[in-house]
C-alpha cells in the first residue's frame, strides 16, 4: 500500500499548483489562467487542506501556512486583493461552495458542480429554506443588492439569518458575490449566478457524467489520488467515487496502481 505521495507527484503539483517561486501568481489574469488550467481551486486556504489555492499560488511554495494575523501578512493581503479583483472581473466562478469554503471554478466546471450540488428552479421549494427562498425572490426582482440593503429588503432582523441564507444559496449555486466594496464601509454586492453565467448554469448533466468529470479534473490537478480521497474531499459516496475513477481507467486516462489508488496515465 502506498502511504506517501511520491516525489514525482509532488513535483507535478509544484507546477500545477504554482508552488514554485518562478510560477507564483501576482495578477488577476494569472489567477484566472491557473483556474482555467486546474478546473477549480480554493481561495484563501493553505497547505493543510492539501488542495491548490490562490493563497498557495501567491506564496509560490509548498509550505505556505496562513498566519494568524492575516491583516499584517503581505502574502495573505495580496491573495485577498487578487480574490476581489478576480471576483469583480467575473471570468471565473467564485463563491462559498462545498464544505463552506470559497472556491474558484473554471466556467467548464460550473455545470459539473451545479449538477452535483445545485438545485433546479422547480426543486427550490422542496430544498431551500424559507429564508433562502426570500433572498432569492428579492434578488430575482432587484438583480443585485448590497448586503445591508438585501437584509432590509428581506425583512431579516438578525444578521445571521441573511448570512445562513446566502451560504445556503451559494452552496446551491443560486447567488454569487460579484463585487467587494470598501467605501464607505465594507460590503459585498450580491447577484444571481444565472445572471453572471447564464449559459453554464443552464446546462444539466447526469449525475454519473458529472461525477466522472469531477474525478477527471481532480486527478488532472492532483496527479494521483489515494484511497478514499475523492470521496472525502467532495463528500461523496465512496462507491460512486470509485466507479467514477474506474471509468477513467477504462478510458485510459487513469491507471489503477493499488486498491483505491489512481495515477494520471500521462505521468
Amino acid at each position: 500500500m502506498i502511504k506517501a505521495i511520491p516525489d514525482e507527484i509532488e513535483l507535478y503539483r509544484d507546477r500545477k499548483w504554482r508552488r514554485e517561486e518562478s510560477l507564483r501568481v501576482d495578477s488577476a489574469e494569472e489567477v484566472e489562467a491557473m483556474v482555467e488550467d486546474l478546473g477549480f481551486c480554493l481561495g484563501l486556504t493553505d497547505v493543510r487542506k492539501l488542495m491548490p489555492s490562490v493563497y498557495i499560488a501567491v506564496c509560490g511554495r509548498r509550505d505556505a501556512h496562513m498566519p494568524r494575523n492575516v491583516q499584517k501578512d503581505e502574502e495573505a493581503s495580496r491573495a485577498w486583493v487578487l480574490k476581489d479583483e478576480v471576483m469583480a472581473r467575473g471570468k471565473v466562478y467564485y463563491g462559498k461552495l462545498l464544505k463552506g469554503k470559497s472556491w474558484f471554478l473554471s466556467p467548464r466546471m460550473i455545470p459539473v458542480f451545479n449538477s452535483l450540488w445545485g438545485c433546479s428552479r422547480k426543486g427550490e421549494a422542496g430544498i431551500l429554506s424559507k429564508n433562502a427562498q426570500t433572498v432569492l425572490k428579492v434578488l430575482r426582482s432587484e438583480w443585485e443588492m448590497a448586503t445591508a440593503d438585501l437584509r432590509s429588503e428581506c425583512g431579516f432582523k438578525d444578521k445571521t439569518d441573511l448570512t445562513k441564507a446566502l451560504d445556503e444559496l451559494q452552496l446551491r449555486m443560486k447567488v454569487v458575490p460579484q463585487e467587494a466594496v470598501y467605501v464607505p464601509k465594507f460590503t459585498y454586492i450580491w447577484t444571481l449566478a444565472e445572471a453572471r453565467f447564464p449559459e453554464e448554469t443552464e446546462v444539466r448533466m447526469a449525475r454519473e457524467d458529472a461525477l466522472r468529470e469531477l474525478a477527471r479534473t481532480y486527478l488532472g490537478l492532483a496527479g494521483m489520488t489515494m484511497l478514499g480521497e475523492l470521496a472525502g474531499k467532495f463528500s461523496l459516496n465512496r462507491r460512486e467515487a470509485g466507479k467514477a475513477n474506474h471509468q477513467l481507467v477504462d478510458e485510459g486516462y487513469a491507471e489503477r496502481i493499488a486498491t483505491g489508488i489512481y495515477k494520471l496515465t500521462a505521468l
